[in-house]
């Protein structure tokens, strides 16, 4: 084998390493929406792990802290996902974290911007503009 078919398939087996490593929480109150992000999610080499409200995902990232990434829903009952994000800022966690929405509100574009490493994922959207959101905040991770 030569050493540019060497190189090229070391890079393609870490890249593939890191995909099957690479630790995501998700949550949603709709559970149908929550069933398609982790499937593609899954489809595309993460582990992923869910749950159905703020509150549960903050206390599974307490339990096992060891997420890549958060995604979580803005508009959840009892906890939103700028009051998930803003929670993992205070505790001093630099976890990524992708906030999903279906409002259009300027207002909340501009809350997102202020906390570090979040970004904005507008609905509806699909696998395309997940792994997109996923990429800006971890290069080269899905």
């Amino acid at each position: 084998m030569s050493s540019v078919a060497s190189e090229t398939l070391a890079r393609e087996l870490q890249r593939l390493e890191c995909r099957m490593s690479l630790r995501i929480l998700v949550a949603d109150d709709d559970p149908d929406l929550l069933e398609v992000v982790v499937e593609a999610l899954t489809d595309a080499g993460a582990n992923v792990a869910s749950a159905k409200s703020g509150a549960e995902l903050l206390k599974r990232l307490g339990e096992d802290g060891a997420f890549d990434l958060i995604i979580a829903d803005v508009l959840m009952p009892w906890m939103t996902g700028l009051q998930v994000a803003s929670s993992v800022r205070d505790a001093g966690l630099e976890v990524p974290v992708i906030l999903m929405t279906g409002t259009r509100d300027s207002s909340l574009d501009e809350r997102v911007d202020s906390l570090d490493r979040t970004v904005l994922l507008r609905k509806p959207f699909g696998d395309r503009e997940l792994r997109a959101a996923v990429q800006k905040l971890l290069p080269g991770a899905i």
